[in-house]
């Protein structure tokens, strides 16, 4: 299993933008094959900070979703937003209890 992290910091006057863009792609992000969940979190200081956290069955489902239709058009219309570059992880699972 992968869980790909993605920190996103956004134009402040721009966090509603960003949240529109991502409502409306969710549900179809979150039923792409190969993908085990998908959450959307908010740093509690900076509130123009999000994170997107989804577990993907393995790399090549993830792959396969950075390459699709559905993940160019929800890009591109979320990086006109940033007010930083984005940073993004591939990471495993160590422990978990």
């Amino acid at each position: 299993m992968i869980i790909r992290i993605v920190k996103m910091s956004f134009q402040p006057d721009k966090t509603s933008d960003f949240l529109s863009v991502f409502n409306k792609s969710k549900e179809k992000i979150a039923s792409v094959e190969g993908i085990i969940s998908l959450e959307l979190i908010r740093d509690r200081d900076n509130k123009n900070i999000f994170f997107t956290i989804s577990k993907w069955k393995n790399e090549d489902f993830l792959e396969k979703y950075r390459k699709s239709e559905l993940f160019q058009n929800t890009w591109s219309k979320t990086k006109i937003l940033f007010n930083q570059k984005p940073e993004a992880w591939s990471t495993e699972t160590i422990f978990k209890k």
